[in-house]
């Protein structure tokens, strides 16, 4: 009777890691992932501001990238380390949002968690130190909104000089910040054709053509398809139309190439020269 009300003995929980997998806990895991967030932080760290320098990055298909812009760089980076990818992602959140500032917001990450450094290793509280920030948050949301300057839609000029500063200011730190004066009209031409309600940036696409200068660019004030001439005499077709009749059709015109090796089963002749007719 004494065997039967016995519980059953637990068995003992194994986990195999790979080699050089990092088992530590507490105080010495938290200065690991601080570590690793301020090495991606000084990888990028050179191409903030105007005067920032590009970076070289190859994958692992031998693609070869340069950029000086911080998203680019944080999604071609490899990062592993769990702590460290979240940076990445508040790289990607930047960028969509609000589509400028990814360097700024990564390095300012990377600076909070360096002061941090000191209280941990002093061994405070995260707890402490996440109130700490939250409290922060908000005394920093407060000040902004007593600096902030509402701006009036009603006055299109001055609706517009708003558009062209924070435009051009978001090509310093870019390749076309030679030219940002000509890309910063076209940049706020483009917006503001778009609904002023609904404001989607996926109606605003960007076609990259070979060969000429940033100054040939220009904005097409309507749809634009890249398409190439390939078929004989496209010598002669004329280029340019002036008030043309557009159809929209909803079936393809090319003919697709049949698949090679292709098997049709057929089990009575009408459907046989149904294919055929096909």
């Amino acid at each position: 009777m004494a065997a039967r009300g016995r519980m059953p003995m637990m068995q003992p929980q194994v986990i195999v890691l790979k080699e050089g997998t990092d088992t530590s806990q507490g105080v010495p895991q938290l200065l690991s992932n601080i570590s690793a967030c301020l090495a991606v932080c000084d990888t990028i760290r050179t191409t903030l501001g105007p005067r920032g320098m590009d970076k070289l990055i190859v994958d692992g298909q031998r693609r070869v990238t340069i950029s000086n812009d911080g998203a680019t760089i944080m999604k071609l980076l490899e990062v592993v380390q769990p702590a460290a990818r979240t940076l990445v992602d508040i790289a990607r959140a930047q960028d969509a949002e609000v589509g400028d500032g990814t360097t700024s917001v990564v390095l300012l990450a990377g600076e909070l968690l360096k002061e941090v450094r000191e209280f941990v290793e002093e061994g405070v509280s995260t707890q402490v130190i996440v109130k700490g920030f939250r409290r922060a948050a908000d005394m920093s949301i407060a000040r902004i909104r007593e600096l902030a300057v509402s701006v009036d839609r009603a006055d299109g000029a001055e609706y517009r000089s708003l558009l062209e500063k924070c435009a051009a200011t978001s090509m310093n730190s870019k390749l076309i910040g030679s030219q940002k004066e000509f890309f910063t009209q076209m940049v706020v031409d483009a917006v503001l054709r778009l609904d002023q309600e609904e404001l989607d940036e996926n109606m605003i696409g960007i076609k990259k053509i070979a060969g000429g200068a940033m100054q040939d660019s220009l904005l097409v004030d309507g749809v634009a398809f890249k398409k190439s001439f390939s078929y004989a005499g496209f010598e002669q077709q004329p280029k340019s139309l002036d008030a043309p009749r557009i159809v929209c059709l909803n079936v393809e015109l090319e003919l697709k190439a049949e698949k090679d090796n292709a098997e049709v089963r057929v089990d009575r002749v009408s459907e046989y020269q149904a294919v055929v007719d096909a």
